[in-house]
């Protein structure tokens, strides 16, 4: 019986570890690519490059014209910025007015914000950029990152108000007793015990933003507004004549601040996807 279980342990770490192998192979395979010379790429598939470059990444990050790789780091970190303040802020407000007082049709403003996250997100393109073209926001940054600060992500304000609801109200009644009101038992009170709910939101906001190609497609016109993910863009050219080396390269680069926020912050992360999952 030992050996039957412990074989079939054995069986399952090998097809966990194979799986993650599969789903590795092309980052490992991305990076490779980096450091071979263009023309090497596509024939020379393996992982080891025969012919080691950092040409790739020189000439990535001179970017095109006057506008240099950096500009569009830069520019993806402003609106990351804007869109994760934003939203820790809309959100958090939001999920503790549903979450801790109450107000007239409550149960239904509720139910109507849920309904807001079965809505797909293709149905309000055409009248968000009718919207934002009258206010002659098109080619800016406030199409990106305004949305954010007006409370219009329905699964972090229902992620958060599960969080909240899984705190004490003695809590809220202890603090009233001692002269709070509802911002500053919002502030004092609920907003430090949020934290792995906030981190988890703000992960989420960031990487999202990050990745996010269409939207700034959409809005952003100039090269010296391009985020990262159209920067990359810059790099195919529809004759043919792709610049997959560098491409991959700046690939690369942008996969790092990622990482790094994802890593960092992975213990809160899980902490707050389990407790708002446990939590009602």
């Amino acid at each position: 019986m030992t050996d039957r279980l412990g074989n079939r342990a054995w069986l399952l770490h090998f097809a966990i570890v194979s799986l993650g192998v599969i789903m590795l192979y092309p980052i490992a395979w991305l990076i490779a690519s980096s450091f071979k010379p263009s023309n090497l790429i596509f024939s020379d598939p393996g992982l080891w490059p025969t012919e080691f470059t950092l040409t790739n990444y020189t000439t990535g990050w001179a970017g095109f014209a006057k506008n240099k790789f950096s500009t569009f780091f830069i520019n993806s970190f402003i609106v990351c910025a804007l869109c994760v303040i934003g939203n820790l802020v809309s959100t958090s407000l939001t999920a503790f007015a549903f979450g801790r007082m109450g107000f007239i049709l409550k149960k239904f403003w509720f139910g109507l914000m849920l309904m807001t996250i079965m809505l797909p997100h293709h149905v309000t393109i055409i009248p968000q950029y009718v919207l934002f073209r009258n206010l002659d926001w098109i080619d800016t940054y406030f199409p990106l990152f305004v949305p954010k600060w007006l409370g219009t992500e329905a699964f972090f304000i229902f992620l958060m108000i599960q969080f909240i609801r899984g705190l004490p109200k003695e809590l809220d009644e202890s603090a009233r007793i001692d002269g709070c009101g509802p911002f500053q038992i919002y502030w004092r009170i609920i907003m430090p015990l949020c934290t792995p709910a906030l981190i988890t939101t703000a992960l989420f906001t960031f990487v999202w933003t990050w990745d996010d190609f269409f939207t700034q497609l959409l809005y952003l016109n100039s090269a010296k507004l391009f985020t990262v993910p159209l920067g990359l863009r810059l790099f195919m050219d529809s004759s043919g004549e792709s610049a997959w080396g560098p491409l991959f390269a700046m690939s690369v680069l942008a996969l790092v601040p990622s990482l790094i926020i994802f890593f960092s912050l992975q213990k809160y992360f899980v902490e707050g996807i389990s407790t708002t999952g446990i939590k009602g």
